[in-house]
């Protein structure tokens, strides 16, 4: 049992340095581009992405999977706040998808109010998106699609988590 674990653990090591390897060989715009792309696609396209053999090949890739469409249909300013790793006031919730992916939580009425939830701390969930071992929380509202104000916030972890799995539903 002990050896099964341990091979799981180091495919798992492996597989995520091949993958970082893999970022890595891109070229810095490319690694921008993908950057923006990669919260709003599945890892299976992720690794698809990364194993096309050249910049034209991953570019049509973004197209013929619908993601490139996605990011051109977003406006200039939300596009731009993407590439450079930033939230603001008006972003479209598209927008906010592509910079930190989906949200842990989303309540209130959709297409009204709503607040959509993250579990990082803000300046982490443009690398990484949502991380489960921390009890900081960023809280987005949004009106009407479209970026209200945030904030972040501590919370205790093993109270929130019973709330987690019911309330989800994105």
């Amino acid at each position: 049992m002990y050896r099964l674990l341990g091979l799981i653990m180091i495919l798992t090591v492996a597989s995520g340095c091949a993958y970082q390897q893999a970022v890595n060989n891109l070229e810095p715009d490319e690694q921008n581009a993908f950057r923006a792309y990669r919260k709003v696609i599945k890892s299976s396209q992720a690794r698809a992405y990364l194993s096309k053999p050249g910049p034209a090949e991953r570019s049509a890739y973004l197209r013929e999977i619908g993601a490139q469409q996605r990011f051109d249909a977003l406006t200039e300013q939300d596009r731009e706040s993407v590439l450079n790793g930033y939230i603001h006031k008006g972003m479209s919730a598209a927008a906010l998808r592509f910079l930190w992916g989906p949200p842990l939580d989303i309540e209130g009425p959709s297409g009204q109010w709503e607040y959509w939830v993250y579990r990082g701390q803000y300046r982490d969930l443009l690398d990484r998106g949502n991380t489960y071992i921390d009890n900081t929380r960023v809280r987005v509202h949004l009106v009407e699609g479209q970026v209200e104000w945030w904030f972040e916030d501590e919370f205790d972890v093993h109270e929130d988590a019973g709330d987690l799995d019911h309330k989800r539903r994105h």
